[in-house]
C-alpha cells in the first residue's frame, strides 16, 4: 500500500495541492494500480517467450503508387477558412 508522505511527495513535485481527503483517495486508488501492475508483471514474467527471429522486416507499400508533392496542396489550402501571404491563419492559442 501507497503510504501518505509518498502521495504528498507526488503532489509537491507536481505542484498540486490536495486535502486530506484527496490524498486518502489517491491512496487508495495509487495502491490498487501498483497492486495490478505487480499482476501484470507476475503474468508476463511466467511466459516464456522465444525471440522473433527470421523475416522480419518493415512493409512499406511501393513508392509508385505515392502522388507528387504538392499534389493536392492547393485544394487542401482552397478549403481553408483564412489565409495570409501563403500561410494557413489559426486562432492564437498561446500568449
Amino acid at each position: 500500500m501507497i503510504e501518505k508522505k509518498d502521495v504528498e511527495h507526488l503532489a509537491e513535485l507536481s505542484r498540486l495541492e490536495f486535502s486530506d481527503t484527496e490524498i486518502e483517495k489517491f491512496q487508495k486508488d495509487l495502491g490498487s494500480i501498483l497492486e495490478y501492475v505487480d499482476q501484470v508483471k507476475e503474468v508476463s514474467a511466467s511466459i516464456d517467450l522465444e525471440p522473433t527471429v527470421g523475416d522480419v522486416h518493415n512493409v512499406l507499400r511501393p513508392g509508385e503508387d505515392a502522388h507528387q508533392d504538392g499534389e493536392h496542396q492547393k485544394e487542401i489550402v482552397g478549403e481553408f477558412p483564412e489565409q495570409e501571404d501563403g500561410y494557413l491563419k489559426v486562432k492564437k492559442i498561446l500568449n
